[in-house]
């Protein structure tokens, strides 16, 4: 049978009506909030292509972290911005240095009640701008780069970070990182692996974000965009070293990777919303293009919608807050 007798608009007549077949529906609990913490700060440092979002200080960070805790997000993505910088991004392994501070300072605030995550990268640090150190000819060393992680994971472990996100896409992260963890008694200690992570056009907002030194692109070792199933390779390959989450990066125009992902992935699967697709709903906003609202909010249901178990946005705590509202 067909029209009349089947009239899908049946069940959108009333918004409580279509609340109650709903298919998804976004919680505060999927969200995790990526905060900046900037060294030597004593107030919060707007950044400019990102209205909303700041370099944050030890304070503000704080007060970000317990806001985050109230409005019940699922977590907090922490990443450090240092006052010096060096060739092999020697302040990612100080204990007192910007960012493992900043998860000391963020876990004596929130305890177990907000998960604690970190970026376990070393553009922020280098001089040079590059997730990994460089060889005599210039070139991203991959597997001298994965001794440096290892021992990041470890101090950041130490801080009390209750997942590590190693987001440089080296080969074998994973495994030298969970290695690394259980050998000094972190164990229970979570990796969220940027499993595919694509080398974007969309965040160069990012770069304003962290300062970056980078001066070229990272497309030797971040996944070509016009890749597919290689997405789907690095994932299995993440999986087989012991991911305990995988990411797909960006999210919103790579819905259709973060598809492929969530239908294969036996762990949950998280998404990035990242800086330039912010970046663009907010500029179209301000221009009173699009209704901003309505925009965010439907531009994170379609990253749910699309599998994610969990989705990284800077709009994080102003959704929640509206979440509960509603």
């Amino acid at each position: 049978m067909s029209f009349p007798q089947h009239r899908p608009r049946r069940l959108r007549t009333t918004a409580a009506m279509r609340k109650l077949v709903r298919e998804y529906a976004v919680a505060p609990s999927d969200l995790i909030l990526p905060v900046f913490i900037r060294e030597d700060l004593s107030e919060p440092k707007p950044i400019t292509s990102m209205p909303g979002v700041v370099q944050h200080s030890t304070s503000s960070l704080v007060a970000a972290a317990r806001e985050a805790l109230a409005l019940g997000l699922g977590g907090i993505m922490l990443f450090g911005i240092p006052a010096e910088r060096d060739a092999t991004g020697s302040a990612g392994l100080d204990p007192f240095g910007v960012l493992n501070k900043a998860i000391r300072d963020v876990r004596a605030v929130v305890g177990d009640e907000l998960v604690v995550m970190s970026d376990l990268c070393l553009d922020e640090f280098t001089d040079h701008g590059h997730c990994g150190v460089l060889d005599a000819s210039g070139q991203v060393d991959n597997d001298a780069t994965l001794e440096i992680y290892a021992k990041m994971a470890v101090a950041q472990a130490a801080a009390g970070a209750h997942v590590v996100a190693p987001s440089g896409m080296m080969d074998g992260q994973v495994a030298v990182i969970r290695e690394a963890l259980d050998a000094a008694g972190y164990a229970d200690v979570s990796v969220l692996a940027y499993a595919a992570k694509y080398a974007s056009a969309f965040y160069g907002p990012f770069r304003e974000a962290v300062d970056s030194q980078l001066d070229g692109d990272r497309r030797t070792y971040q996944m070509d965009p016009g890749n597919r199933r290689e997405a789907l390779h690095e994932v299995e390959l993440d999986l087989a070293e012991g991911a305990d989450i995988v990411m797909v990066k960006p999210a919103m125009s790579y819905l259709d990777i973060l598809a492929d992902v969530a239908a294969m992935s036996p762990v949950p699967v998280a998404a990035y919303q990242i800086s330039g697709e912010y970046a663009m709903i907010e500029a179209a906003a301000a221009n009173g293009w699009i209704n901003r609202r309505a925009a965010i909010e439907e531009s994170v249901l379609s990253i749910k919608r699309a599998g994610a178990t969990m989705i990284l946005t800077y709009w994080a705590a102003e959704l929640a807050g509206w979440l509960r509202e509603n």
